[in-house]
């Protein structure tokens, strides 16, 4: 296993390498001058060349990477082209609010897909079961956005409910913090628990039909045994597959949901770099994203191994 952690964690390199690559080069492929759109219409060509010398956008491609992976590699991500703050520590900052929205939409998703999905599969065919495989249906056909939008529309008229307007971190004052989030991370998660939900059936009664569950139930196990111990646990590996898909494209930042809920995490910071063309926060944060998609996906395989002892990696 260790073997495997480090193979993997070899392999990460060539990946950001790849990627940092890939989105150094679109963000300047993008039709538009920088630096105009940055000083605004009315900038004097004087004003233009000073602020592209300044940083670097008259330089070759190549000198402009090289300097810009150079600061990375000892820790500096460059400064934003629009405040002049550092990239890094606000990434960090921002991954905090990402991460603890991300935690909270996956517990609720959690909550509702595995017990209604595992109610599914055991009552197949019945009313519990069609109302459940309803449910989901819907979940994955209304986006999160529109979802968000009808229910603080349902929670102001009936409940007189508007979003707070800030941020207050968790540690600050906690019940502060979950009046904040508790709203968009319902979303989230309802929207995730959709697929949870239909992977979590498909996958336990496909297991439900192997010989080994007929085998455990000709033994005198109570159904409840079987069920949970034997059926879930080998259903686990799809559903924890899709999980780990769902938590990593999360991370990178809800940006819509962020947008609506005005909350300032990773994906609004990229979302706004994107559309003010500040070059150095959409690559650093991209870069990051990258890292903690490929991370959440190692965490994923080295669980498999867990619930499934009969996967080794050597």
């Amino acid at each position: 296993m260790t073997s495997y952690i480090l193979r993997r964690l070899f392999m990460l390199v060539p990946v950001l390498f790849g990627v940092s690559i890939f989105i150094f080069l679109m963000m300047r492929v993008v039709p538009g001058d920088v630096a105009q759109t940055i000083l605004g219409t009315d900038a004097t060509p004087e004003s233009l060349e000073t602020l592209r010398n300044e940083f670097g956008l008259n330089d070759s491609y190549i000198k402009q990477y090289m300097n810009w992976m150079g600061g990375v590699l000892t820790g500096d991500f460059g400064e934003s082209m629009r405040n002049g703050r550092d990239v890094f520590p606000e990434i960090l900052s921002r991954f905090t609010l990402t991460f603890e929205l991300t935690i909270l939409a996956a517990i609720i998703s959690w909550l509702i897909s595995i017990p209604l999905g595992l109610l599914a599969a055991v009552k197949r065919n019945s009313a519990t079961d069609i109302t459940v495989r309803t449910i989901s249906l819907l979940g994955v056909s209304i986006p999160n956005f529109a979802f968000a939008t009808v229910l603080i529309l349902i929670l102001a008229l009936f409940f007189n409910y508007s979003p707070p307007i800030g941020y207050v971190g968790l540690f600050e004052d906690p019940m502060k913090n979950l009046e904040i989030m508790l709203i968009p991370a319902l979303v989230l998660g309802t929207t995730m628990a959709a697929a949870v939900m239909r992977m979590t059936r498909s996958t336990v009664l496909e297991v439900l039909r192997q010989d080994f569950i007929r085998t455990i139930r000709a033994k005198g196990a109570k159904e409840r045994v079987t069920i949970l111990n034997h059926a879930l646990r080998n259903a686990l590996i799809p559903i924890l597959t899709i999980i780990g898909m769902q938590i990593g494209t999360l991370l990178g930042g809800a940006v819509i949901i962020e947008q609506i809920f005005s909350l300032p995490g990773l994906g609004q910071y990229v979302l706004t770099g994107i559309t003010q063309r500040d070059l150095t926060v959409v690559q650093g944060s991209v870069l990051f994203i990258s890292f903690v998609f490929v991370m959440v996906n190692l965490i994923v395989d080295i669980l498999y191994a867990y619930l499934d002892p009969r996967i080794n990696y050597k």
